[in-house]
């Protein structure tokens, strides 16, 4: 299970996501858009060095070297206009991710160890966001599965068990945690779904 994080300044913000890594996270996507150079910096050096292994950077990928993060995740843009890709960025970055919003762009991929493929839902933390396609439905015409297909967008607690069941590798939160007065106690109510499902 991914989580994702707000884009937008969160009180107490590290401190949860200790929290979330604590409780066995498994990869937290550092996306903060606004965020400079600096600033993303300092924000990663706040994060416990034990659990950098988990973190995936969204931008200012070349911070990865500094901080000895082996995750990149690339926007859908920056994935078609990154002609020497993937050879610019095979150090430090062992693993790599990108975003999909059809399933034949997700086909197309390659290079890849997973994609998000979004949005599935209604999006909880965007205005107006929401399926265009029936992406269950498009899965039945996935050709690809070297790369693992993550579920994005209007994940929650009561339609996880569904997305699995319907052919999602795995699930991305965003707007179920942060949209949630405890986030916390809701990403353990989200786990606990996926692992029953998983046995």
């Amino acid at each position: 299970m991914i989580v994702i994080t707000n884009p937008f300044f969160i009180e107490d913000e590290i401190q949860i996501l200790h929290s979330l890594l604590e409780e066995g996270l498994s990869l937290l996507h550092i996306r903060k858009p606004d965020f400079s150079e600096l600033e993303m910096a300092q924000f990663i050096n706040q994060i416990k060095l034990e659990f950098r292994d988990r973190i995936v950077l969204h931008s200012h990928h070349f911070l990865s070297e500094d901080f000895g993060i082996s995750r990149i995740h690339f926007s859908e843009k920056e994935r078609k206009h990154l002609i020497e890709f993937p050879a610019r960025f095979s150090k430090p970055c062992r693993y790599k991710s990108t975003s999909t919003h059809s399933i034949d762009d997700f086909n197309s991929l390659e290079n890849f160890d997973y994609a998000f493929l979004s949005p599935v839902f209604k999006s909880i933390s965007k205005e107006d966001y929401h399926p265009k396609t029936d992406l269950f439905e498009a899965l039945k015409s996935r050709k690809n599965y070297k790369t693992k297909v993550v579920a994005l967008g209007g994940i929650n607690s009561e339609n996880i068990q569904k997305t699995l069941e319907n052919g999602f590798d795995d699930v991305a939160l965003l707007g179920t945690i942060w949209k949630n007065e405890n986030p916390l106690k809701q990403f353990k109510l989200c786990q606990k779904i996926v692992l029953s499902y998983l046995q």
